[in-house]
């Protein structure tokens, strides 16, 4: 779901561990019954690679007549990233776009010079309790790209590579691990992976990522000897590689890449190198000059004030 007026997240309380180069407490925010936790962007740490922002999207469950709503709006300069682990979603676009995502798939949206989507549940779910969990990041275009034409890309959790071995488990989502790579292409190196650890197994983070985080959505994990509960936001210290191991089990997901030449700024869906291009699109939405959402042209969002 993009854009949630979430709440600023917090850094947290010191610790020992010389992996860690900070450690990030998402600050919850519920929206009609539906949970989000924002883990990025913070005051001391804007990005994580091309990550400039990280929602915690549930688990919640919507009550038979709860629905999810997400109505058109606008984003420039970035890709939505949506990743379920329960529940379905119909996005639409201003391409003309119409797809349900269902859990495990990648519905990657590039905004480029400018977007409009809503995301909502399908009507043939409405009327019925369904239980919603996932993540929507945002990944930063790099220089250049910033004002290519937007496009949409869906792709099944069918395609996406599987590990599993060693009490170790998972997918690649963007990117390369565990020596298999994604067939989602997006335009920075950029590493996104979904990974699960039984009771007492460990796994190695490689250093070859310029830039690396976790964000643990279940159980607890131990980095150099110092143990982390869920729903935190770790990033590393680069250079060295990382071994995340859990004595109950956990569930988290690795994300990164190589850091941006140049500085972004982020104003409500709006991403861009240029405070002006922000301004430009601030106006744009204003003044109704991005395309509309075909078969969800009645409502919008407004611009914040």
């Amino acid at each position: 779901m993009s854009f949630f007026p979430g709440n600023d997240p917090n850094i947290g309380d010191a610790f020992g561990c010389d992996a860690i180069e900070l450690m990030v407490v998402p600050n919850a925010r519920d929206i009609d019954g539906f949970q989000v936790r924002r883990a990025l962007p913070t005051a001391r740490r804007r990005l994580v690679g091309p990550f400039i922002f990280f929602d915690r999207m549930g688990p919640a469950i919507l009550r038979a007549g709860q629905a999810l709503d997400v109505r058109p709006h606008p984003h420039i300069g970035l890709s939505t990233v949506t990743y379920l682990f329960d529940g379905k979603i119909r996005h639409r676009d201003s391409l003309g776009t119409e797809m349900v995502i269902e859990p495990g798939d990648v519905n990657l949206m590039t905004a480029g010079r400018g977007i409009v989507h809503s995301e909502r549940t399908p009507e043939e779910l409405r009327g019925a309790p369904m239980s919603v969990s996932g993540l929507q990041t945002w990944l930063a275009l790099p220089d250049g790209k910033e004002e290519i034409a937007p496009v949409f890309d869906h792709t099944t959790s069918a395609n996406l590579p599987e590990f599993d071995a060693e009490g170790v488990c998972g997918r690649v989502v963007i990117g390369t691990f565990e020596g298999l790579k994604s067939p989602v292409g997006v335009y920075s190196d950029t590493l996104y992976a979904d990974i699960r650890l039984d009771p007492g197994a460990s796994v190695r983070i490689p250093s070859d990522a310029e830039e690396r985080a976790i964000y643990t959505l279940s159980g607890e994990v131990t980095i150099a000897g110092d143990t982390f509960p869920h729903e935190r936001l770790l990033v590393f210290k680069p250079g060295d590689e990382i071994v995340v191991s859990s004595g109950s089990g956990a569930h988290f997901m690795l994300f990164g890449g190589a850091s941006l030449p140049s500085k972004r700024y982020i104003w409500w869906n709006f991403v861009s190198s240029s405070k002006e291009r922000i301004e430009q699109a601030k106006q744009e939405w204003k003044t109704g000059r991005f395309d509309i959402v075909p078969g969800d042209e009645e409502e919008f969002v407004p611009l914040p004030e």
